[in-house]
């Protein structure tokens, strides 16, 4: 296993009850979409805010977690009960990148860390989604491959939160933690990009 990603069929087998029970009674996927980037956004923002009370950090993995659930909801809703649109699938790329720069900017207040190294995990997060997006573009499948996927980077930084939250200030090594990151991203967009003409390849042979 190299990414959480491969969790996922078992997750949406947990919340496939509550996603019939949000089919009956008339949530999209489109909403769910939405109020998931919403929350995201608000959390981002009120962190930034009240930087000087690390406590509020507590609430990023609880929200991480949710957040998990969220897109598998949405998701699920669109496949399994015919509610998948060229705007859902415009709003389920963009609103993830939204969503992780939100989440993962309010960290430049954390010491160790700043704008470079929290920066430069932001940018290769929106490389490495767009290079798993572009499959579709060469007629191939979505490209969810790992290290460091979008719930690997949600497991990562909703421990970081958990951590600031509990221990207010981090040790000085704990600056390596986002160079490790971008590296693992990195490779993930290298791999990304090889699975996605590998598959390709595989098609026209």
């Amino acid at each position: 296993m190299n990414s959480l990603y491969e969790l996922k069929p078992r997750f949406q087998a947990m919340l496939r009850p509550l996603v019939r029970r949000c089919a009956t009674i008339g949530i999209s996927a489109n909403g769910v979409t939405l109020t998931a980037m919403l929350v995201s956004v608000a959390l981002g923002a009120w962190l930034v805010v009240t930087g000087e009370n690390r406590r509020w950090f507590l609430l990023l993995p609880l929200w991480m977690l949710l957040r998990m659930a969220f897109n598998a909801i949405d998701g699920m809703l669109a496949r399994e009960f015919g509610q998948q649109s060229p705007l859902g699938a415009y709003l389920n790329e963009l609103s993830d990148v939204v969503s992780d720069a939100a989440l993962y900017l309010p960290f430049v207040l954390v010491a160790p860390f700043g704008w470079v190294s929290i920066g430069a995990v932001v940018f290769l997060s929106i490389l490495s989604e767009m290079a798993g997006a572009l499959g579709p573009m060469i007629g191939v499948e979505r490209r969810y491959d790992g290290p460091m996927g979008k719930s690997d980077r949600a497991l990562v930084f909703g421990s970081m939160g958990l951590w600031v939250a509990l221990t207010v200030d981090l040790p000085e090594w704990a600056f390596w933690v986002m160079p490790v990151m971008a590296a693992a991203i990195v490779l993930n967009v290298f791999n990304r990009v090889r699975g996605g003409i590998a598959s390709h390849r595989a098609q026209i042979s």
